[in-house]
């Protein structure tokens, strides 16, 4: 586990984690980031900033995992496009190559 203090909103917090320092580093700040918007557009306590912070990460999350389904459902289709695709092919290649034989005879 690694072990790394950060600061947020001014305010120092020991992180203990499985990930690596970079990795809790640009989390730390996209989160110190996320609350000093909401303070300095919103005259609200620090825990409010903190709950405002939150929801509006949490809000940024279930967009990005709406857009990965998004994405994963496209891929599947030009997949299975791309399987009849290549069965079209070899259906085409045995129709040649029969039409081939049938004017060689």
């Amino acid at each position: 586990m690694n072990k790394l203090t950060v600061t947020i909103a001014g305010q120092e917090y020991t992180l203990v984690a499985g990930e690596d320092a970079a990795y809790m580093e640009k989390v730390a700040a996209h989160v110190d980031r996320q609350v000093e918007d909401v303070l300095q557009t919103a005259h609200v306590s620090r825990t409010d900033a903190a709950i405002l912070a939150a929801l509006n990460i949490a809000d940024e999350y279930y967009k990005e995992q709406e857009a990965a389904e998004n994405l994963r459902g496209q891929l599947k289709q030009y997949l299975e496009e791309a399987t009849d695709m290549k069965l079209q092919i070899s259906e085409l290649k045995r129709q040649l190559f029969a039409a081939q034989n049938q004017g060689k005879k």
